[in-house]
């Protein structure tokens, strides 16, 4: 009888350690699609890269409304899955509901904080890479005017546009900086049309760099400045390909990184405050054979001379979400 108890123990206990073995991870993404060429992209080649090196499995979901947000957390916690990463700011108020629910999966939550033991926030400085590309696009310019097209009007995307600004003018303290945005809800990530609308717009007010930071709205943007012949500064993914000599360089989040970390970490992963900037590789600027010919050696050399010193905390750019308020920017 003994060895009998034993035997079930033991098996218990593999059914258990199999149990968590098999965990996997989950990824929902944003409104706007696993394809925008941006921000939920990103996430996805995150998940991707750990998937390929690991040969390991991931599940994933693609919202179509803002109803399913809370639907889809609980239904990964209830399958198991852990952790379960969600791409975006909008997750917050589901996250709260739902993460003391389920205090045995681990959550990450990417660009808002959550409070929560089982929760990992992981939040950019948008700012310091949104920084360096815009010395580059005041360096690149021929107009001395250069634009800026958010996707949906909110504190973290004029953390962008203020970041921009801040970097034009250090190169270019007379230039002129036009910012406009394209709309005040989530259909604001996933409007091509009106990006191009906004983009011409810009353009005829002497616009000739243009930086986009809308999701799938940017494509538009990028799109309409390559047809017109100007310049655009893609984000979060490096979209230099998607118009190869027509895009000076993009602003890389590392949200793939972000991703790729949390499913690594997995079950025993930390929680809590993350946050990634130039000094930790959060952000950046890409640099590849589609832009070079663009890029000049002194541009480059002047921006990597301004990131190390961000990075150190010698230069620090103001942050619009710290007090609702741009030095560089009148909104």
């Amino acid at each position: 009888m003994t060895l009998m108890k034993s035997l079930m123990g033991a098996a218990a206990s593999l059914a258990l350690t199999a149990g968590a073995a098999l965990a996997e991870p989950a990824l929902i993404f944003d409104l706007g699609g696993k394809f925008d060429k941006s921000f939920n992209e990103a996430a996805f080649g995150g998940a991707q890269r750990w998937a390929e090196e690991t040969g390991e499995t991931f599940r994933e979901i693609e919202l179509q409304s803002e109803a399913q947000r809370e639907q889809a957390l609980r239904r990964f916690a209830e399958v198991g899955a852990n952790p379960i990463v969600m791409a975006g700011f909008a997750f917050a108020d589901a996250l709260g509901q739902v993460a003391a629910d389920y205090p045995d999966t681990k959550f990450v939550i990417i660009d808002m904080v959550v409070d929560a033991p089982n929760v990992r926030s992981v939040v950019f400085n948008e700012h310091e890479g949104s920084y360096l590309v815009g010395m580059m696009a005041a360096q690149a310019s021929k107009s001395g005017t250069v634009g800026f097209i958010g996707g949906m009007d909110i504190p973290l995307i004029r953390k962008f546009a203020c970041g921009y600004a801040q970097g034009v003018m250090a190169s270019n303290p007379d230039a002129k900086v036009i910012a406009n945005m394209t709309g005040t809800t989530p259909a604001a990530w996933n409007d091509p049309v009106k990006g191009s609308e906004l983009t011409k717009a810009q353009i005829s007010q002497g616009a000739d760099v243009i930086y986009a930071a809308a999701g799938g709205t940017g494509v538009g943007v990028l799109q309409t400045a390559a047809d017109e012949g100007i310049l655009s500064i893609g984000v979060d993914s490096n979209q230099n390909h998607l118009h190869p000599g027509k895009v000076l360089t993009s602003m890389m989040k590392r949200v793939d990184n972000a991703v790729f970390s949390a499913f690594t970490d997995g079950v025993d992963m930390e929680t809590g405050f993350n946050v990634m900037g130039l000094a930790n590789g959060g952000v950046g600027y890409a640099l590849d054979d589609n832009n070079a010919s663009l890029v000049s050696a002194d541009m480059q050399a002047s921006v990597d001379a301004a990131s190390a010193k961000i990075a150190s905390g010698e230069l620090v750019v103001h942050d619009y979400m710290s007090d609702d308020s741009c030095p560089a920017l009148n909104f």
